[in-house]
């Protein structure tokens, strides 16, 4: 399968706009593998283009924005650069991840990505519940290497600030990942329940809310975080999605605990 046929598939709105700048500084970068033929496929892909999101724009926006976050700090952990790549293994299989890889290490080269304009594409063409589960796994690739660190959570604060996800929406994000910055990676720790602050958050509710308000929060979190809502993007997102679900059940679960109701 030809590199820029590989990326092509799949794709809608990422083929044009500053995304689609980037795919062609990758491509302009790869040399092996990357033939004329390659670019004729591109280049009629890029013409083609839908508006609706597809499983390959969902991917391809990923890519870029994990990029951004892991150079965050200012540095390129290897334990991050692992969790990308387990990820994309475990959606397209080893010899495509490697394709998906190439792009990576080429925007992650590159220092004139606008994060501004890139969310922007991304927040005009891609509903809510997927730009939900797009920070949701940001979160895990800055948590991947054991700590989610200021300048990553600032990195990830502006994400979501141009993606057009609320403030109340972000700090439950990072409530679910609060609790695991001292184990090596969120997927894999062993889950020994949330603070009680953590599982407020996770449910978008104050301290002083009634146990009545908690369920009418956690229905409309359940709801909101629901993996039905992305199954357009195909099985695995919304594998990944249930673990977003199971967090925001855990935290209920966990104030029903402590309030006896």
């Amino acid at each position: 399968m030809g590199f820029a046929k590989f990326v092509g598939a799949g794709l809608g709105w990422t083929v044009g706009g500053p995304i689609g700048g980037m795919l062609g500084f990758a491509f302009g970068s790869l040399i092996d593998g990357f033939h004329q033929a390659d670019a004729k496929q591109f280049e009629k892909e890029k013409a083609e283009k839908r508006k609706n999101t597809k499983p390959g724009d969902f991917e391809i926006s990923l890519l870029i924005l994990s990029a951004l976050v892991i150079k965050a700090d200012n540095q390129i952990d290897q334990r991050e650069l692992d969790y990308v790549r387990a990820h994309f293994v475990s959606l397209f299989g080893k010899t495509k991840a490697n394709n998906a890889f190439k792009i990576f290490n080429e925007i992650i080269k590159n220092d004139t990505v606008s994060t501004r304009r890139v969310c922007m594409q991304i927040q005009q063409h891609m509903d809510h519940p997927s730009r939900l589960q797009l920070l949701h796994y940001l979160f895990g690739i800055a948590a991947s290497d054991g700590y989610v660190s200021t300048l990553e959570v600032t990195e990830l604060r502006k994400i979501a600030g141009y993606l057009h996800i609320s403030r109340r929406d972000y700090d439950a994000m990072e409530a679910m990942f609060s609790g695991y910055n001292k184990r090596s990676s969120y997927q894999k720790a062993n889950f020994n329940g949330y603070s009680s602050e953590s599982a407020y958050k996770i449910l978008n509710v104050d301290k002083s809310a009634t146990n009545d308000q908690i369920k009418k929060a956690y229905r409309k979190m359940a709801k909101k975080h629901h993996p039905d809502k992305i199954q357009h993007l195909g099985d695995t997102h919304a594998k990944a999605a249930e673990e977003k679900f199971k967090q925001i059940k855990d935290a209920y679960e966990q104030l029903q605990t402590e309030r006896n109701f």
